[in-house]
């Protein structure tokens, strides 16, 4: 369940901490969120797709590690995504 391109970039352009950024992990947290949440709303619809399930898991599993890293790295940043994507 990929984003369009439309809303990745709003995505990006909402959490961007520097001009053109798309790396940061804010982005890429954000990005992930995005993508958790539609394929969620899919797996309600289609419970018995577990190819899907398994990717919504492997994603999940990467947005906690990169809020892992943000909160050792800077405990201030990792606040603000938390309270802005309501994690």
């Amino acid at each position: 369940m990929a984003l369009d391109p439309t809303a990745k970039q709003e995505v990006i352009k909402k959490f961007a901490v520097a001009k053109g950024d798309t790396g940061s992990p804010e982005v890429q947290i954000a990005l992930l969120t995005e993508k958790i949440n539609k394929l969620a709303e899919h797996l309600k619809i289609h419970k018995k797709d577990n190819h899907s399930r398994r990717g919504l898991i492997s994603m999940v599993s990467k947005r906690r590690r990169l809020l892992f890293y943000l909160q050792k790295k800077d405990a201030a940043r990792f606040s603000e995504i938390s309270k802005k994507l309501g994690l």
